[in-house]
């Protein structure tokens, strides 16, 4: 069966979060997405783990279920350590098949840190050592690097990461099957790195609210269990994942290098010309992810491995709706229509992946249509962002700086 899954979100009890991030609303809001398969997050912390084993029915192959959406348990790590004379700050998700496996894990990483102190618990552990504690609890288990390319909590991060997956995970480094790309990347960009051609890169919402579930995910085609899906990410299996969802990565927050205090965002060419320091205040800008990507690659832009997997990139139906209508995306009038909207298609994402255009044009304004299918097409202006700050897209803006990309136009 095709199924949507987004792996990699974080419960109440995370920092920033939302109050509705709880089963009940992320199932409700999975259903109005489209989306099949939730990841749990933050299984590590008590009271959400408690939450989780009340309200789930055991579906005996790996996967709960809960109001008709199906979930796997995952939570993320923040390892903050040094290693040979250096800090390095690295998030690292874990998937795990079994309530049974996420106590043990528990319990180990119990000893280490403070689990209860916050949904994604900050570990004084060497991201090596937690995938060593985890796999010999569980080698079904699995550990996906997280937000790969984020300045400062990932695995190449330019602030805080290693240049290679085998400096950050030694020995363990054949267990790890599995990359999260993250949202100011997409895989075109993973695709420069000739050292990640052997990783799957898996991509998900990172979403700290409810109606931001969806915004990055993963289309399988496959048998809807944990064994089989652990399987399709190992094998790289092309046949049964499908493609990835994606932000247009220079909406992400790290594309850009920038320091945000100051209001300076600049492309790698521009920061190389400055020194690496800020033009208003002389500190060190911080380094984004193109930039990092440029660094560590040996292959040209536009590169394509022969066992790449595809991508479609997405921008969330309520911005299309409110830019439209020329109305901010938290306006009462665009939340009516969206679920009006969604009540003659099924699910946001029937709009934005599967629908044709007449047949959003039968029950859609011509303009959100329009805007459907310009991002379907890849034609949107951005803004990149930087430091922390989300770049912005114009859909309707002729006068900016188109984006269009061949790979993407090809892909509907």
């Amino acid at each position: 069966m095709e199924f949507i899954a987004d792996f990699h979100i974080h419960s109440k009890y995370s920092r920033a979060t939302s109050r509705d991030m709880d089963v009940k609303h992320l199932a409700a809001w999975a259903k109005l997405k489209g989306i099949h398969l939730m990841g749990t997050g933050d299984f590590t912390h008590h009271l959400w783990l408690e939450e989780l084993k009340h309200s789930f029915e055991d579906c005996g192959n790996g996967l709960f279920k809960h109001a008709g959406i199906y979930f796997m348990l995952t939570a993320e790590v923040s390892s903050i350590y040094s290693k040979n004379g250096r800090s390095y700050r690295i998030h690292n998700l874990i998937f795990s098949p079994s309530f049974k496996s996420v106590d043990k894990i528990n319990e180990r990483l119990g000893r280490i840190g403070n689990l209860a102190s916050d949904g994604r618990p900050i570990l004084g552990l060497d991201a090596a050592e937690l995938a060593r504690i985890v796999f010999d609890i569980d080698e079904n288990c699995m550990i996906v690097p997280a937000h790969i390319w984020t300045p400062w909590f990932s695995a190449f991060g330019s602030m805080s990461g290693f240049d290679k997956i085998e400096d950050c995970f030694e020995k363990q480094t054949e267990k790890i099957f599995a990359l999260e790309t993250g949202l100011s990347s997409d895989p075109a960009m993973n695709w420069r790195l000739s050292a990640l051609d052997r990783f799957t890169l898996i991509s998900n919402s990172d979403s700290h609210s409810p109606q931001k579930i969806g915004r990055e995910a993963n289309v399988f085609n496959c048998q809807m269990d944990y064994k089989t899906i652990r399987e399709v990410l190992k094998t790289k299996d092309k046949e049964r994942f499908l493609y990835t969802i994606e932000f247009f990565p220079e909406e992400g927050k790290y594309h850009y290098d920038g320091h945000r205090l100051c209001g300076v965002r600049w492309s790698p060419q521009e920061t190389k010309e400055h020194g690496g320091r800020c033009s208003k205040c002389g500190k060190p800008i911080t380094v984004g992810v193109v930039n990092r990507v440029e660094k560590l690659a040996d292959r040209p832009e536009g590169f394509k491995p022969d066992n790449a997997i595809p991508f479609k990139n997405l921008i969330p139906f309520v911005e299309i709706m409110a830019e439209a209508k020329g109305v901010g995306k938290s306006s009462l009038s665009v939340e009516r229509e969206y679920l009006a909207y969604l009540a003659k298609f099924g699910t946001e994402f029937n709009i934005l992946l599967k629908a044709s255009k007449d047949e959003l044009l039968k029950n859609l304004p011509p303009k959100i249509v329009d805007g459907v299918m310009r991002v379907r097409a890849g034609k949107v202006n951005i803004k990149a962002g930087f430091d922390g700050e989300y770049g912005t897209v114009s859909i309707f803006d002729d006068n900016g700086e188109e984006k269009k990309s061949e790979q993407q136009l090809s892909l509907f």
